[in-house]
């Protein structure tokens, strides 16, 4: 069996949130001992570089490229899943090696990956978002046309359900189709065409009848939620708030308290300002939701104590970039060493991956990225990868691509 030695980095150390020199051993995919001085069979030299666990993002649509749903709707049904191979490869060269789907991505997708037909990030698939008729996730438009993002499809189930006995059912079916998580929008959104983010969706016996369907199945219940939807969702067990727009200090408080995870997607703001300012086509209901800044519950929420994980929402910023989202953390009062963790060891704790990813530990999977430079410097991370290991093999190399 083949050693390589991983030798001469500044290795962050995801479990003190530091970094330091030292050697990385891995065997057969698997990292087996970390230390200085170690001997191998081969040498990657990774002096002057820093070197950090494969890192997570537990918020994207890899099937989507944009959010214009006029262009979207032009186009041929199965070029999604083209897309979203291409996505996946863009993602996993920035240093991604695990993603949370948080609609889009199907079954088949995720098989794709894991058999090696299309390089890609390890993925946890929730399919599509259950809506409440009317809420974030119906395609439905005033005009009466229906133009819809994701389309359902066998893969892919339709997902706008009212009711707690309509979500039960609809979770079963989320979960035959291959769900690894249940989402949904307990509140309405920026980018829907119906109410904005302050206003909830879903009662509380129907968020309860999800998370505890999810829980049946062994499943978490992520959600895109904000304002009173947020505290809704919290009330009633939801695993993760995804955005989490207007928290109020009793939202966060109950966060906090129940271990609660935030998914901040500060990069989505950025993305779409940048796409307003550049004359994107969006109505102006909608521009005027995106204009108002929403970043200041995430300052609140790392005050509170409350546990974050790193997601984007790519690619309402472009797929490939997702490492901003570092440097946006640390502008919400995060140091650049909890950001990374909120990249590797929470990202993997939130997404129940924590005994064999998120850290440069013996006995977990042989997930690297050699960077540039400090690894705790996050300024232009992204432009600094160098080379991404998956299972200890090289699927990306910036000078070969």
């Amino acid at each position: 069996m083949k050693r390589t030695v991983f030798r001469g980095g500044t290795l962050f150390d995801a479990a003190s949130r530091t970094a330091d020199s030292a050697d990385v051993a891995v065997e057969d995919g698997w990292i087996v001992e970390v230390g200085t001085g170690l001997d191998g069979d081969e040498e990657v030299d990774c002096t002057g570089r820093g070197v950090l666990p494969g890192l997570f993002d537990c918020h994207v649509h890899l099937t989507m490229t944009g959010s214009d749903v006029f262009d979207a709707a032009q186009q041929p049904f199965s070029l999604q899943f083209y897309e979203g191979a291409r996505n996946m490869a863009a993602t996993l060269a920035a240093g991604i090696t695990t993603v949370r789907d948080a609609a889009g991505a199907d079954l088949g997708m995720k098989v794709a990956r894991d058999r090696g037909l299309i390089p890609g990030p390890r993925m946890q698939i929730s399919l599509n978002m259950l809506s409440q008729t009317g809420g974030h996730g119906d395609p439905w438009w005033p005009s009466t046309c229906v133009v819809d993002l994701l389309p359902p499809h066998p893969g892919r189930p339709p997902v706008v359900v009212d009711g707690p006995e309509e979500i039960r059912r609809k979770i079963r079916e989320l979960v035959r189709a291959g769900a690894d998580v249940i989402k949904v929008a307990t509140s309405g959104g920026v980018v829907s065409s119906g109410a904005g983010p302050r206003i909830p969706h879903f009662r509380d016996d129907e968020i309860g009848m999800m998370v505890s369907e999810a829980s049946a199945a062994g499943l978490h219940v992520m959600a895109h939620a904000h304002g009173e939807g947020a505290k809704a969702a919290v009330r009633n067990g939801v695993r993760s708030i995804e955005h989490g727009h207007f928290l109020d200090d009793e939202t966060l408080e109950m966060m906090a308290a129940r271990g609660t995870w935030l998914v901040p997607t500060l990069s989505a703001g950025v993305g779409l300002r940048q796409a307003v300012e550049s004359g994107a086509r969006y109505p102006e209901h909608i521009a005027e939701k995106i204009r108002e800044r929403t970043e200041g519950s995430v300052r609140r929420a790392v005050e509170a104590g409350v546990r974050i994980a790193m997601g984007t929402d790519a690619p309402l910023y472009p797929h490939g970039e997702n490492l901003l989202e570092l440097e946006l953390l640390v502008e919400q009062g995060m140091t650049p060493g909890d950001a990374l963790h909120a990249a590797t060891l929470s990202a993997a704790e939130l997404m129940g991956l924590e005994a064999t990813l998120g850290s440069l530990t013996p006995g977990k999977r042989a997930d690297l990225v050699v960077v540039d430079g400090d690894p705790l410097d996050v300024r232009d991370l992204g432009k600094r990868v160098l080379a991404v290991y998956q299972d200890g093999r090289a699927v990306h190399v910036a000078d070969q691509d």
